[in-house]
């Protein structure tokens, strides 16, 4: 590896030591090195002074939680790049090193590391048939009453998959399973599966279940027109959009993959239990 970016959030990695310890590590290694910070120390997002910086990396290193690993990897979705994240905040689902766990770095530096391609999802939010707003999720995307109760009807490829009264609905990635779909009660899925994964939120219906369906599903879901509560889009917990009734949630799988950088012989079924563990302490 011979181009490496790190990508930190400076509010979790505060003054940057993990930050330059892999700097120095990585120019040890004969690589060049940028750091492109995410995020401010005040929590603020931070917009890469040069956006090619991310084409050119052999190995993009976020870190920081869950949100820092999943915006340095959709700034890298569509390249074959891999990203590796290093957990500074809590569950770090998507991280694959622990702060206590930098000694691994140099073998991965040296290649020592397994490419895992994703599916992500074409999402688009649709009123009165024209496109409002559109994106590509890595985890989800999200209808949401925000805490109200919304009316909803799901459907897959046309078909009606589920109508209900809940908090809101979930359309996961397999990388998104163990994120809010988890939360929600929904599957947990192998992250290089190839599925749509279906969640309702507190639905206040018996038949409400989460469906894991087949990759070419296309799935849409909308909402009711006698829902009077607001209600909001987001994708990958971001950018919140305000939703009408009528508005039309549209998803599908991506020709666009993201690819996250694994080391080898560390299953996912351990790495899972692992981090339940750790958030029940």
């Amino acid at each position: 590896m011979k181009n490496i970016l790190l990508c930190p959030n400076a509010r979790r990695d505060r003054g940057l030591p993990a930050t330059k310890r892999v700097a120095e590590m990585a120019r040890a290694h004969g690589a060049e090195v940028n750091i492109c910070p995410l995020m401010d120390e005040d929590g603020a997002e931070l917009r890469p002074e040069d956006p090619n910086i991310f084409s050119k990396a052999e190995l993009i290193i976020a870190f920081g939680g869950d949100g820092t690993v999943l915006r340095a990897a959709k700034l890298a979705v569509g390249t074959d790049i891999p990203v590796l994240g290093i957990n500074m905040g809590g569950k770090g689902f998507l991280a694959e090193i622990e702060p206590d766990q930098l000694e691994a770095v140099p073998e991965i530096l040296r290649g020592g590391f397994e490419r895992e391609k994703r599916l992500a999802l074409d999402v688009e939010l649709t009123r009165g048939g024209e496109m409002i707003a559109r994106d590509i999720a890595i985890n989800d995307a999200v209808l949401s009453g925000g805490g109200k109760v919304v009316e909803l009807s799901v459907f897959g490829d046309g078909h009606k998959i589920s109508h209900f009264a809940g908090d809101g609905v979930i359309i996961a990635t397999p990388t998104g399973s163990t994120a809010y779909s988890m939360s929600a009660g929904g599957p947990i899925v192998e992250p290089t599966a190839q599925n749509i994964i279906i969640t309702p939120i507190c639905a206040h219906s018996l038949e409400a279940r989460p469906y894991v369906l087949v990759a070419d599903r296309r799935v849409s879901a909308e909402v009711g027109f006698g829902k009077t509560n607001p209600a909001y889009f987001t994708v990958d917990g971001r950018d919140r959009t305000s939703v009408l009734s009528g508005d039309c949630l549209k998803a599908s799988k991506s020709d666009k993959t993201v690819c996250f950088a694994r080391i080898a012989g560390r299953s996912f079924y351990r790495r899972v239990n692992e981090k339940l563990r750790t958030n029940e302490k």
